[in-house]
């Protein structure tokens, strides 16, 4: 095996949600708007499936550092361009109130493709994500990382919860984006894989059926990408926090490197099957950090505290050597604030508590996703 070092570098991609600042409902990104922010941001800037969603992404990073600076400029000039519009953006993975049956999508070839192909799940499909790109330039090497990797998938799913109300209500779920997007097809944990020529064997099976016209249709918690040399980690809820962000793409970068840095000593992290691992995907759906995940290796369901610990403990050497000590050690803030899920229903609560009905206390919730979204700004 060659010594080299991958350079793991690091890209993230969010969607945001467009809410008039008066209302706080959805409002769809004006021509205007989304022009001058391509204008501003050189091809960082898109529309999404929804014409009330905007998606960025970041250059290719060499740490976390770079993807700060980056992440602050994009988020700063979407707000701002957007206020002059009399619209704010979110980063929560679905609007507390917003009704998937009022949205319409973006008149785009790839857009109206996927609405033709997939119809009526394609409608419901008012969610946001957010995605971590790391750096892997060997194909063989990606799906071996991959495989070790999908372990780590819930882990970083209950930290990043943020879509608790769907049309008006709790879903009692900490990530209700999950159940939406299930409905779609080629989604979920990756197959276990043998290697770049079995994936590749299969993508182009579906292509030359017609069935998808790249593996970018592939849309998997965790896949190579389709454009770049890269894994990337899509499980995540969007953050409302820029420093929530920050940490998770560093927790990915970290974990991948630990997995990469067992491989050259001729380990590797265990595989379990998928349906194990599934019943930790769906406790962190519905529990966020609350509940705790299972430990496989000692079959006990043990705090999610406990686990996060181990997890800083196991890269502590990666993050060292990835400059991301103080965002992967601060993935432990959000255990104490709790997740985007957490803090939206105690804002509702507290609304509730202090006499606003039902509506006023979900634009309560709006208003806290927008003050959040500038936090760190």
């Amino acid at each position: 095996m060659s010594d080299a070092v991958p350079e793991f570098t690091i890209g993230v991609e969010e969607e945001y949600l467009l809410v008039d600042k008066d209302s706080c409902a959805l409002a769809n990104a004006p021509e205007a708007l989304m022009n001058r922010c391509k204008s501003e941001l050189e091809g960082q800037v898109s529309p999404e499936f929804l014409n009330c969603q905007i998606e960025i992404g970041t250059q290719v990073c060499r740490n976390v550092a770079e993807a700060r600076e980056d992440l602050k400029n994009l988020r700063s000039t979407v707000a701002r361009v957007a206020a002059e519009f009399n619209l704010a953006p979110i980063a929560a993975s679905c609007h507390p109130f917003g009704d998937w049956k009022d949205q319409t999508h973006t008149d785009r070839d790839r857009y109206n493709t996927l609405q033709k192909d997939l119809a009526g799940v394609a409608r419901r499909m008012l969610i946001c994500g957010m995605h971590v790109h790391v750096g892997i330039d060997k194909k063989d090497q990606r799906i071996d990382l991959m495989n070790q990797l999908s372990y780590f998938l819930p882990h970083l799913l209950a930290l990043s919860c943020s879509s608790p109300f769907w049309q008006g209500q709790d879903t009692g779920l900490s990530s209700y984006r999950l159940t939406v997007f299930d409905n779609l097809p080629r989604t979920g944990l990756p197959p276990k894989l043998e290697g770049w020529g079995a994936y590749e064997r299969s993508v182009t099976a579906l292509v030359h059926l017609g069935l998808m016209e790249d593996s970018s249709k592939i849309w998997w918690d965790l896949r190579p990408s389709a454009r770049f040399p890269t894994i990337e980690n899509r499980i995540c809820d969007v953050s409302p926090l820029l420093e929530n962000t920050l940490s998770l793409a560093a927790l990915t970068q970290c974990l991948t490197r630990m997995l990469w840095r067992l491989q050259r000593l001729n380990q590797r992290w265990r595989l379990y099957d998928n349906m194990l691992i599934s019943e930790n995907r769906w406790r962190a759906q519905r529990y966020g950090v609350g509940e705790g995940l299972i430990d496989f290796g000692i079959l006990e369901i043990v705090p999610f505290e406990t686990l996060l610990d181990e997890m800083i403990e196991l890269v502590a050497e990666d993050a060292e050597a990835v400059e991301a000590v103080a965002e992967v050690t601060g993935t432990r803030s959000i255990l104490g604030s709790g997740t985007s899920a957490d803090r939206q229903r105690a804002v509702y609560q507290e609304a509730r508590d202090n006499g606003r009905d039902h509506d006023d206390a979900l634009c309560a919730v709006v208003r806290h996703l927008q003050e959040e979204f500038h936090a760190d700004l």
